[in-house]
């Protein structure tokens, strides 16, 4: 769903871009998203752009078989002829046993379909209040069945932030030991230790800044340090943030609704996460039905195609749509429109089929 809102300085904070919350907390559907204000960014002449695109049937799962007939692409309101839509097949899903609905790894699959190797970010964002501490420590198990099931050639990376953002692996392809470094990252066992030697080429630690990570202090500013190294990663990546939520309560506005504002650092970070290829996909720890906070999560999620789910209720069909959407994704391109250069805003839909597509909103060229 397309949203809409309202941005501005207010004379008592530093420069916020706002989301609306209703009063009453209402679910992800009824908040209305800001208009961004446009910042200062290095110019980079785009001749073709690339969006990785989900579309998910009516059941949740991924609708194979797409061209580009099937698809309706505009540019700040107006068609744009795609050039190609190709499917890439990710990780296999998990299955949710009917017995005690609990999430199983499902068997590598052979063939043509099995998946190619890609790149997943697991971002733990610690909290000991007993309201997000217990959703927490109930999603371990889960995010360790999840890595099991993405393959053995797919790499995970772990980081995760509390008062700062710590990268405790690179991308790697050991699940045991991303087993224990989970459990690390959760419970915030000590620090990672400064890995020696040089780091090899691609890697996320090559691009990674840690001294940056270990001075952020807010969510919108740990993500801005991360987006800037996975946009040094090359290829589609996927953000899992397993956490409460950022953004705080500004003031209420005139018709009593709630304002939720974001650091300055949140707007940069999407526009790097959108360049670099990067869907986030969110989980919502918190053991609530509703609460200020999700704002955060909502917004990044819809910003980069991914989505975001409560885990309070059926925790492991969250996990399963989750792994449902790493099965596979298309790859829509399109030649550039001659425009002026700055953020243009990105609709994908789909034509005479039934379905939800989640892509990335906008680009910049």
């Amino acid at each position: 769903m397309r949203r809409a809102g309202a941005s501005g300085r207010l004379p008592s904070v530093p420069r916020l871009t706002t989301v609306l919350l209703a009063a009453a907390l209402t679910p992800p559907a009824s908040l209305l998203l800001s208009a961004q204000v446009p910042r200062l960014l290095e110019r980079v002449e785009v001749s073709r752009v690339v969006v990785d695109v989900h579309v998910l049937a009516g059941d949740g799962r991924p609708l194979r078989g797409l061209s580009a007939a099937d698809l309706r692409l505009t540019v700040d309101g107006q068609p744009v002829p795609i050039e190609s839509v190709r499917w890439i097949t990710g990780a296999a899903a998990p299955s949710i046993d009917p017995h005690d609905g609990r999430m199983r790894a499902p068997a590598a699959p052979a063939g043509d379909d099995r998946p190619q190797a890609r790149r997943v970010v697991l971002l733990v964002q610690q909290d000991f209040d007993a309201s997000r501490m217990e959703g927490l420590l109930a999603m371990r198990r889960r995010a360790e069945a999840l890595v099991g099931s993405l393959g053995p050639d797919n790499a995970v990376a772990v980081a995760s932030f509390q008062s700062h953002l710590e990268l405790w692996t690179d991308f790697t392809t050991d699940r045991e030991a991303l087993g224990a470094i989970l459990g690390r990252a959760v419970l915030a066992s000590g620090r990672p230790p400064d890995e020696a030697g040089p780091a090899p080429s691609g890697s996320l630690r090559a691009v990674f800044d840690r001294a940056a990570g270990r001075r952020a202090a807010t969510m919108e500013q740990a993500l801005l340090v991360l987006a800037r190294a996975l946009d040094g990663v090359p290829g589609p990546k996927a953000l899992v943030l397993l956490g409460h939520g950022f953004g705080r309560i500004v003031s209420p506005a005139a018709w009593g609704a709630l304002m939720v504002g974001f650091d300055d650092e949140y707007d940069r970070a999407r526009r790097i996460l959108s360049r670099a290829r990067v869907t986030v996909y969110c989980l919502d720890l918190t053991q609530a039905d509703a609460h200020t906070l999700e704002a955060g999560l909502v917004r990044i999620a819809e910003d980069t195609g991914g989505f975001y789910a409560r885990t309070h209720v059926f925790p492991d069909r969250a996990f399963a749509s989750l792994g449902e959407a790493l099965t596979g994704h298309y790859e829509v391109t399109f030649e550039t429109p001659r425009l002026p250069w700055g953020e243009h805003r990105i609709r994908i839909d789909l034509v005479g089929r039934q379905g939800v597509v989640r892509a990335r909103r906008f680009y910049v060229g």
